[in-house]
């Protein structure tokens, strides 16, 4: 979905100059390169789902981070997490490693063709799984689900992503998603994902210069230059946050519009939203909190 571009196309050419000047040799795949990518994602998360707190019982361990996941949502949701949560307590070590086996299952599980189709219907349901009991829906119920803490939740994309690379013939022209739905739906499903970030970065607590602030200066441990990046990223919330989360959703807002733009416009906001995107990875989220240990995925 994201090679909606003008870039895409010359990148199949020139595989295709290729080919030509080379007749045994054959075309990449850019559908299974991207399966790959996700694979490597799914063991990644795996890995770090082996860290030493997840074993461990009580507020500091992966009970404790999912018991804090429950506050504020509704009751039934937030019943559903904290049961879960307790289950991980009372067997730290046997949910945990259980989690990870079913990770490394799906990495490896896409990895081999033979087990693709499988492991992606496993990503999917699995993706679901965390989002809601390992992310607390994404903090979407009680309007905290802001893209600059990783809002709806980076899980739903793994998901996702296993819909629009699912196996299927044909061409990657002009995009690979379009090669599993179809170039309409793809650009649909663009325009929504897009459009769904720029409401959730001035919703809720998204545009609250103070929650903004506080999301930023509750990361700890981080390296020193990190640690003053967040001190920057944190003042500027505090004195600029509700113009910054307009802004963050007239960038979503751009970006969505993008995929129906000829390709050197839509290549514009495509880099845009990269750009965007990369900046709030690292000053916002600190890498998904990796540096300073405790992450579950790069988010």
């Amino acid at each position: 979905m994201t090679d909606v571009t003008e870039s895409s196309s010359l990148a199949l050419e020139t595989e295709s100059q290729r080919v030509a000047s080379n007749p045994g040799a054959e075309p990449r795949d850019l559908q299974r390169t991207f399966q790959l990518v996700l694979a490597t994602v799914w063991l990644l998360d795996a890995v770090l789902q082996l860290q030493p707190f997840m074993f461990t019982r009580g507020s500091n361990g992966f009970s404790g981070m999912l018991n804090n996941l429950a506050a504020g949502n509704p009751g039934w949701v937030e019943h559903s997490i904290t049961w879960n949560a307790s289950n991980v307590n009372h067997y730290p070590v046997l949910t945990n490693s259980t989690f990870a086996l079913v990770q490394f299952l799906i990495g490896f599980g896409i990895a081999w063709k033979r087990t693709l189709k499988p492991a992606l219907a496993l990503s999917i349901v699995w993706a679901l799984c965390v989002w809601w009991f390992g992310e607390g829906v994404g903090n979407i119920l009680h309007g905290g689900a802001t893209p600059f803490s990783g809002g709806p939740g980076a899980v739903l994309f793994y998901g996702l992503l296993a819909v629009l690379l699912w196996p299927s013939e044909g061409s990657d022209r002009p995009f690979v998603a379009a090669r599993t739905v179809g170039v309409t739906a793809a650009k649909a499903v663009w325009a929504v994902v897009w459009g769904l970030l720029a409401v959730l970065a001035v919703v809720g607590s998204g545009r609250s210069p103070q929650a903004l602030h506080d999301l930023v200066a509750a990361y700890t441990r981080q390296p020193g230059w990190l640690a003053r990046i967040d001190r920057a990223t944190a003042s500027m919330f505090l004195h600029h946050g509700t113009p910054a989360a307009i802004l963050l959703a007239v960038v979503c807002v751009v970006v969505a519009v993008g995929a129906y733009l000829p390709p050197q416009f839509n290549r514009f906001t495509l880099v845009l939203g990269i750009v965007t995107y990369v900046f709030i990875w690292v000053a916002t989220e600190n890498f998904g909190g990796i540096l300073a240990g405790g992450a579950t995925d790069p988010n």
